[in-house]
C-alpha cells in the first residue's frame, strides 16, 4: 500500500473544529490501574472452567499482545504531533495502559509456557504481520491500529457483558481479562481520534476508503491466524482434525459465540461518520471495577 499523495489540506479553523466535535465523551478519563495477576501461582492447563478450546483460544490471543501493543503504542505516538491536549492527554494514557497490558500478557505468556504449550509459532505469525508494517506511512499503521483495537474494544464489551466467557475459569485469569477489558473499552476511541487527527487535510472519503480498507486487511489476517493458533495449541492438546474445526466453529459461531455476538458491531465500522463512542458503554467499566475492587493508579 502507497502513501496518498498531494493531499488537500484544510484550514487550521476548520481542522481544529473537526477534532474538537469527535463524540469522544468529554467527560472521558482513562484509568491507567496497576493490576499484577497470578504471580508463583500454579496455573491448570485448561484454566478456562476445564475447556481446552477456550483456553486455546484465550492462550493465542494473548500470546499476540505484548507484541500488537508495542505497535499499537508506536503507531499511535508517531500521529500525535499538533494532537489538541485532551487527545494529547488520551494518547499518554493509552500508552500507559498499553504498557502495563504487555507486562501482564508476558507473565501471562509464560505461565502458558510453564503449563506445557509452545507459543512459538504463534510468535513466527507476529512477526510476519509486523514485517508487512514496516516502512509503510505513519497514517496506514495508525489505520491498522485503530481497526485492531476496534476488534479488542469488541471482544472487551463480550467479556464485561456476558460473565458467561469466563465463567468457571480460574479467578485471577479471569480478573487479568476483565481489568484489560476495562481499559481496552476506555481508551476504544484513541487510536481513532488520532487517526482523523493525522488525517484532518483529507477528504472525508479518503478518510473512510482507508480506514475501511484496513479493517478488510486486518479482519482477514487476524481472524485466519487467531483460528490457526488456537487449532495449534489444541494440537498440542492431542486434539486435531475435524474434531478441533468443529470445536472452534462451535466456540467462535455457537457457544459462547465470540464472532456471532459481535458481527452487528463489527459491521457498523464501515458506516460513513461511525466513531467507536456512538455506543457508550462505560457502564460496563463502571459494574467491573466494583467486582475487582480497587487498583493502583
Amino acid at each position: 500500500m502507497t502513501a496518498p499523495h498531494a493531499l488537500p489540506v484544510e484550514p487550521a479553523a476548520a481542522r481544529d473544529k473537526r477534532v474538537a466535535t469527535t463524540p469522544t465523551p468529554a467527560d472521558l478519563a482513562l484509568t491507567v490501574r496497576d493490576r499484577r495477576s497470578g504471580r508463583g501461582a500454579q496455573r491448570q492447563r485448561w484454566w478456562a472452567n476445564g475447556s481446552a478450546v477456550a483456553t486455546a483460544w484465550f492462550n493465542a490471543l494473548s500470546a499476540t499482545f505484548p507484541r500488537g501493543e508495542g505497535f499499537f503504542i508506536d503507531s499511535v505516538r508517531a500521529c500525535r504531533e499538533g494532537a489538541p491536549p485532551q487527545l494529547e492527554a488520551e494518547i499518554r494514557d493509552f500508552i500507559k495502559q498499553e504498557v502495563n497490558h504487555t507486562r501482564e500478557h508476558l507473565a501471562f505468556n509464560r505461565a502458558a509456557v510453564e503449563a506445557g504449550y509452545d507459543l512459538t509459532g504463534i510468535e513466527a505469525h507476529i512477526e510476519k504481520m509486523l514485517s508487512l508494517t514496516r516502512g509503510r506511512p505513519a497514517v496506514v499503521n495508525c489505520a491498522a491500529t485503530m481497526a485492531l483495537e476496534h476488534w479488542t474494544a469488541l471482544f472487551a464489551n463480550q467479556l464485561l457483558s456476558r460473565p458467561d466467557h469466563l465463567a468457571g475459569a480460574e479467578q485471577s485469569v479471569a480478573d487479568m481479562w476483565r481489568w484489560h477489558a476495562i481499559e481496552e473499552i476506555e481508551h476504544k476511541g484513541v487510536a481513532f481520534d488520532t487517526y482523523l487527527h493525522a488525517a484532518r487535510g483529507w477528504p472525508a472519503l479518503r478518510r473512510w476508503w482507508l480506514r475501511s480498507l484496513m479493517m478488510v486487511l486486518v479482519s482477514k489476517n487476524f481472524l485466519y491466524h487467531r483460528v490457526l493458533d488456537t487449532l495449534d495449541l489444541l494440537a498440542q492438546d492431542g486434539i486435531t482434525g475435524w474434531q478441533a474445526r468443529r470445536m472452534v466453529a462451535a466456540y467462535l459461531l455457537w457457544q459462547p459465540g465470540f464472532l456471532r455476538r459481535i458481527f452487528p458491531a463489527w459491521l457498523a465500522y464501515f458506516k460513513p461518520g461511525f466513531h467507536p463512542w456512538d455506543h457508550d458503554d462505560r457502564a460496563l467499566i463502571a459494574a467491573a471495577e466494583r467486582e475487582l475492587g480497587p487498583a493502583t493508579a
